[in-house]
């Protein structure tokens, strides 16, 4: 049994909360260096370099990569064998949040009330997502998730009989309608199976994958080269102004799902695919 303060949790979160909108991970930095060195419309090529020069500037001078610095979304992976102590476990993370969007002067976008729209001033609350799992560790993953992209996404009830295309038509469709809105090249995560609910949150469990990460079911591994595939063929191009480069990657998550149904969701996000991880 390990013993965990909640004020670790807390320092933890502030700490993710200021990195991951400071930094762009090694793996999304050098997908992009490689979309960009394969990129042939001069314009495209123009709009990838000042997308990596403002990736080298929020780097070096420790300022947000985009001036939505997201809701924070946080997964936690919480070893059975971990007792937290000295306070709320949800309470600790959204202490870590307060802080690290106060001190790290990120910008505060959550409302209180979906229609009423007043303001928290902090960026609280999170959406927390809890999975227990065997061990005495607790990993903590911080996605900001910007609402430009996140606003783009969509799930959809298919039928059985849709199938494997109807899929595919479905995610490649809503890549197009959502065109430059979501701040292209994207990535897209891709949820199939389980049920309303469920389908969503293994789309958005996807954007995390590393960008080299290919689904362990060759099917679906070959499910997103195709994907992205088509979806580059679309010429909507970095910041939706013409190009190869639409999406930097497609990653699917799979479940199993009930005989009459196929719910399939789609998580869009930009080319900024903030995440950070903390194990304590």
């Amino acid at each position: 049994m390990k013993n965990l303060d909640a004020a670790r949790i807390a320092e933890a979160v502030e700490l993710l909360a200021k990195r991951t909108n400071y930094y762009l991970t090694k793996d999304v930095c050098k997908r992009i260096a490689e979309c960009r060195d394969a990129e042939t419309d001069p314009g495209a090529a123009e709009i990838l370099d000042k997308i990596e020069d403002n990736i080298t500037i929020a780097g070096e001078e420790g300022i947000p990569l985009c001036q939505d610095t997201g809701m924070a979304c946080v997964f936690l992976r919480l070893g059975q064998d971990v007792h937290i102590y000295g306070g709320d476990l949800y309470e600790a993370v959204n202490t870590g949040v307060k802080a690290g969007y106060e001190k790290g002067f990120l910008r505060k976008s959550v409302v209180a009330d979906p229609l009423r729209r007043k303001n928290t001033g902090d960026n609280t609350p999170a959406n927390i997502y809890v999975e227990i799992v065997p061990g005495d560790d607790l990993e903590i993953v911080f996605a900001p998730k910007g609402f430009g992209s996140e606003n783009m996404s969509q799930i959809k009830m298919l039928k059985p009989a849709d199938g494997e295309e109807g899929v595919k038509d479905f995610v490649v469709q809503t890549v197009r309608e959502a065109g430059g809105n979501p701040c292209p090249p994207i990535v897209v995560g891709v949820g199939i199976g389980g049920t309303f609910d469920r389908a969503p949150l293994m789309a958005k469990k996807a954007l995390l994958l590393p960008m080299d990460h290919r689904n362990q079911d060759p099917y679906y591994a070959e499910m997103e080269d195709e994907l992205l595939e088509r979806i580059n063929k679309l010429n909507i191009g970095p910041q939706g102004f013409g190009g190869r480069t639409t999406a930097l990657a497609v990653k699917i998550i799979q479940a199993p799902t009930h005989i009459a149904g196929l719910p399939v969701a789609v998580n869009i996000n930009c080319h900024v695919a903030r995440h950070g991880v903390v194990r304590l």
